[in-house]
């Protein structure tokens, strides 16, 4: 059984729902950037940007990936219009957290750079991820979902591979005491990855029935 559809106002939507979607995911950026300023990023500020960066992008990656799932279970239809928004921020602190290792981790030194993405197989699945973001925040805007038609969906569906590459990713790097974390993150992924597979096969048509031979 379905749920009945919520319909929130359009007049809401435009001038609450979405600022203050904006808003929250502004609010770790704007965190990191009082930290910064006053001096709260511990004694290695640098590896504590790339960790909040890639924390957020991927917790965001996660919430937009959650749209799909709240739609289908609540009814409300309209959260589809938060999704382009939320994963969009997940691409931006994934560029922050990427740009962190290069420039002020690394300092463009890219014979290192390369080295560790062929060594570290956790920065080598973090790269990937990121990789397969880059078309799909580039194909994220209205002219480009109508060019592609049928197309989008199809290569919007490499959010699922970003999205299990990027645990990985978070799963590698930590040390086991601090493994938690990222289980729980796989954890959610898992449940959003499941929840799709159960509404899949709920809406292939059921099998015809035999006729009685007679």
């Amino acid at each position: 059984m379905r749920p009945r559809e919520l319909r929130v106002p359009p007049e809401v939507l435009r001038r609450v729902v979405k600022p203050l979607t904006w808003l929250l995911c502004l609010v770790p950026a704007a965190l990191l950037a009082y930290d910064a300023y006053t001096g709260g990023l511990g004694v290695n500020p640098i590896e504590e940007v790339t960790h909040r960066t890639g924390r957020w992008a991927l917790i965001l990656l996660l919430v937009t990936l959650t749209v799909t799932p709240f739609r289908r279970l609540t009814g409300w239809h309209q959260a589809v219009q938060l999704r382009r928004t939320l994963g969009l921020f997940a691409f931006a602190y994934a560029v922050l957290h990427f740009l962190t290792y290069i420039v002020l981790d690394q300092f463009f030194a890219f014979g290192i750079i390369i080295e560790d993405i062929v060594e570290r197989p956790y920065i080598t699945v973090g790269v990937a991820a990121f990789l397969l973001l880059i078309p799909l925040a580039a194909t994220s805007t209205t002219r480009a979902i109508r060019r592609l038609g049928r197309n989008w969906g199809r290569l919007h569906r490499l959010v699922y591979l970003a999205a299990i590459l990027a645990v990985l990713h978070f799963l590698w790097l930590v040390k086991p005491p601090a493994i938690g974390r990222p289980l729980r993150y796989g954890a959610v992924l898992a449940l959003l990855l499941g929840l799709r597979v159960v509404f899949r096969l709920r809406r292939r048509p059921a099998p015809a029935r035999s006729r009685a031979a007679g």
